[in-house]
């Protein structure tokens, strides 16, 4: 994870410098593993977010925070408010170099006495927790999460119980300076990996402890992280970087040379957390508009992806997690949507393959005419109670043809039977070709919905295609949204090496209303050959429009199709004035002619080459 033993170093240097001294105010608990502490300080008023969700552990000062408390305050959040509600915080450090911030908080207790509460906030994962301890004995006062007996057997968190640090990491401290020892096997473990009485962390000062025993031959970036205290794989892999390694190569295979350069860069880093050099940055694929990691350590590795400095560590953290949880939000939201779509897609398919299995055997129609015809023509040689018959086929070179009978019909019934069959075939053979033409624009509509929903970028596009489904009668609801035909939201716009414009649209509603609306005639319309992607315009009001355009925006159309991840894509294009909607297409859905075809591979590459509008 991101959230290192050097973020949290850097942390809690920064919330040390911003709090301590400071008032707290109000104490609330919006969520069942979240708190956040309303503090004064000298000057302003702040927000201090500590959260020990299982999936998103974190502690900042908040900016943007908007969540709403309770009526009743849980238990834990009364606890607080009995022992740290206006008191004042006195102290704020890591303990040892592990992912641990202890708070120290001085307040009277009822005997209008001063005492030292200490709120030790681990950030571990699934093993997070928020813990009030006094000061005087070591006693828990309460926990966010409370880990009894029947959950941990090493580690009991219950009011009344003495506090103990999590069990020791078998590794070195790096703040005490690293050596090339750490690649070699140690002799022997100082941890009984049996005994469930753990060496703990001293929170005051660090004890150099011997390295946990591991295989010689693992990679080396495992070996950074596995035998160094407070690195990430994160961290381990810049290290690499910086000393121009391959993380995955084998320790084993290392020269001393090699070993020395990752301990040098490795210690440079540590040389730059000790004077308190730090850069708060998050990492983003500005392609995929997706966040990468965040770190206090300037990441190299990371070049070809956008880097976003931040002004603390605190909006590092918030804006990250902040982004994360929305676009989760987003992802969890259009899963049932999603599932819902591909399911009637499902169906839909089902459909057109039992329907053309159908139609197939309508093909056989007019066999059943001629064996009507041929029963007609030589009624005369065929007697009631014969199962079958061979007859000259004079429709084809007067082949012999051997026609069944039913012994149970006069000839004239048996002939009847067949024009029966050949009518009710021939009926259905116009039937099932109207039908299909419905059900594959329909499969076609439900490809282009789930692309739409795969493109989202906020909940404003979500909720724009629920709505769309919504109208179209795939998705229930109460109330029908109303119809508008101008998207609320932004399309995505391109400038060609010529200076022309290039749109692209995201979802069917934007679809339609770049081609039908915003595209003028003379536009040059792209659009994957029979494969469900975006409608992708060229405004060049008439002007022409060279070939390194024409392949910029078949591209972007073929990059935002379903054939992105393909090779040689047939994109169609033709100027907008041969793009018909026929009357009552589902959204989305047009019919053009005169067009031509051009080939194209897209890739994350090309597209980062066609510069932004």
């Amino acid at each position: 994870m991101s959230f290192d033993g050097i973020v949290v170093n850097s942390l809690a240097k920064e919330l040390k410098n911003t709090l301590v001294g400071a008032k707290i105010d109000k104490v609330y608990q919006p969520e069942r593993d979240e708190i956040f502490l309303k503090i004064r300080t000298r000057s302003e008023n702040l927000k201090l977010v500590i959260s020990a969700s299982a999936s998103h552990p974190m502690l900042y000062i908040a900016e943007k925070y908007e969540k709403t408390n309770p009526k009743k305050a849980p238990v834990f959040c009364m606890t607080l408010r009995k022992y740290i509600q206006n008191g004042v915080i006195v102290d704020i450090k890591q303990v040892g170099f592990e992912r641990i911030i202890k708070i120290s908080v001085d307040s009277y207790d009822e005997l209008k006495e001063k005492t030292t509460k200490d709120i030790y906030v681990e950030i571990m994962g699934k093993h997070s927790n928020i813990i009030v301890v006094s000061r005087k004995d070591n006693r828990i006062l309460d926990s966010i999460k409370r880990i009894p007996l029947s959950v941990s057997r090493v580690r009991q968190i219950l009011p009344g119980n003495e506090y103990e640090l999590p069990p020791v990491q078998q590794k070195a401290n790096p703040l005490e300076g690293i050596d090339v020892v750490i690649f070699d096997d140690p002799k022997e473990d100082i941890i009984n990996k049996n005994d469930e009485s753990a060496i703990m962390v001293n929170d005051v000062k660090d004890t150099k402890v011997e390295i946990e025993n591991t295989q010689s031959n693992e990679e080396v970036f495992k070996v950074l992280y596995k035998r160094v205290l407070g690195i990430s794989p994160l961290i381990s892999k810049e290290i690499c970087y910086r000393a121009g390694i391959e993380p995955k190569r084998r320790s084993s295979e290392l020269s001393v040379e090699e070993k020395e350069k990752l301990i040098y860069e490795l210690n440079m880093i540590f040389s730059d957390i000790t004077k308190g050099v730090i850069y708060p940055n998050i990492i983003i694929d500005e392609k995929r508009d997706k966040l990468i990691e965040f770190s206090t350590v300037k990441l190299s590795q990371y070049k070809n992806f956008t880097v976003i400095p931040m002004k603390s560590v605190s909006s590092m953290i918030e804006d990250y997690y902040l982004n994360k949880e929305i676009k989760e939000r987003i992802a969890q939201r259009a899963s049932a949507i999603k599932k819902s779509i591909s399911l009637k897609l499902d169906r839909t398919e089902h459909k057109i393959k039992k329907q053309l299995k159908e139609y197939e055997e309508s093909e056989k129609a007019d066999v059943y005419k001629v064996k009507g015809e041929l029963i007609t023509s030589y009624i005369y040689m065929i007697k009631q109670g014969m199962d079958k018959v061979v007859l000259n086929n004079f429709y084809d070179e007067n082949k012999e043809v051997e026609i069944s009978l039913k012994t149970n019909l006069t000839p004239s019934e048996n002939a009847q039977k067949y024009f029966k069959k050949y009518n009710k075939l021939k009926n259905a053979k116009e039937e099932l070709t109207k039908q299909l033409e419905i059900n594959k624009e329909e499969k076609e509509y439900l490809e282009n919905t789930l692309l739409a929903i795969e493109n989202c970028e906020n909940a404003k596009e979500l909720k724009e295609i629920r709505e769309e489904l919504i109208r179209e009668g795939y998705v229930k609801s109460g109330k029908i949204p109303k119809k508008s035909n101008k998207p609320e939201t932004s399309f995505m716009k391109y400038i060609s090496k010529n200076g022309n414009q290039i749109i692209v649209g995201k979802n069917n509603k934007q679809n339609d209303y770049l081609t039908l609306r915003l595209a003028d005639n003379e536009d040059y319309w792209f659009h994957t050959k029979d494969i469900p992607g975006s409608h992708v315009v060229i405004k060049c009001a008439g002007k022409e429009v060279s070939a390194d355009e024409i392949v910029e925006a078949a591209t972007l159309a073929a990059f935002y199709s379903k054939a992105k991840m393909s090779a040689n894509v047939p994109v169609d294009y033709t100027m907008k004035k041969n793009v018909k909607k026929p009357s009552g297409a589902k959204p989305g859905m047009v019919i053009y002619e005169k067009n031509k075809t051009v080939y194209v591979t897209p890739s994350d590459e090309a597209v980062t080459l066609i510069k932004k509008g």
